[in-house]
């Protein structure tokens, strides 16, 4: 099956990593040039980072071609799970919960997510997803940079690199948020949003291939004001794409 925003749906996996809107789950008789939903795994929620931004801001994307599965509890979640997924979305940091403050990526899950995408699938990490992972060898090879800090919240302007295919839709914007301050490991990282405070200007989001796979990152987000802006929207919907093979 090819992945493009209009899909033949003829020929579908076991697990159905696509789902199709307003069709009655026991017809089997799927029509073709049917709009499809590409199923997405989001793992959020930790102690800094409540699951209610990731979620509004992700719900605001209405009408588009994702539907999106949540973890909470990286109790709940597994390689194999992962594995019935095209495209996970990562905005957790190493907390189980917002409640439990114990590591969860382990040595076995960061080598899980390097097979995940290697083997021909899609990872965004935003904001949090790159948090307390400096540490994590692995995950941070695959993610091509990390979070190393930030100062207190203040205003921070979003510059979308113009022409970049992922920055379509999307113009310069300032908001308060957490200014992420990163260190990239891949000097090769498709940088297309950069961001500036008074503090300095720090790589905003950047995309690179690991394996048949995709991996993108966007570093803002701590407040749901900048997940919902436009701006930020446009960003998150072309990374999605690009990440799903849709771009």
């Amino acid at each position: 099956m090819t992945r493009t925003a209009i899909l033949r749906c003829a020929k579908l996996p076991s697990f159905v990593p696509w789902e199709f809107p307003n069709e009655d789950k026991r017809d089997t008789q799927l029509k073709s040039n049917q709009v499809c939903r590409m199923k997405t795994l989001v793992l959020c929620d930790d102690y800094w980072h409540p699951a209610r931004v990731p979620r509004e801001g992700l719900g605001a994307l209405t009408g588009v071609e994702f539907t999106f599965d949540w973890i909470e509890n990286a109790r709940d979640w597994s390689p194999e799970r992962m594995m019935n997924y095209p495209l996970v979305i990562l905005t957790k940091s190493n907390n189980i919960s917002a409640t439990d403050r114990t590591g969860w990526m382990t040595d076995t899950a960061q080598a899980a997510f390097s097979d995940y995408v290697r083997k021909g699938n899609g990872l965004l990490a935003i904001h949090s997803g790159t948090a307390d992972y400096a540490h994590m060898p692995v995950l941070r090879s695959l993610l091509g940079g990390v979070f190393t800090h930030h100062p207190e919240q203040c205003l921070v302007t979003m510059n979308p690199r113009v022409g970049h295919p992922l920055s379509t839709g999307s113009a310069p914007f300032t908001l308060k948020d957490e200014h992420y301050f990163m260190a990239m490991d891949d000097p090769q990282a498709d940088v297309f949003l950069t961001t500036t405070s008074e503090h300095g200007e720090q790589p905003g989001a950047w995309r690179r291939v690991e394996g048949s796979g995709r991996v993108a990152v966007l570093t803002p987000g701590h407040n749901v004001e900048v997940w919902l802006h436009p701006s930020f929207q446009a960003l998150l919907l072309n990374s999605l794409r690009w990440c799903g093979k849709l771009l």
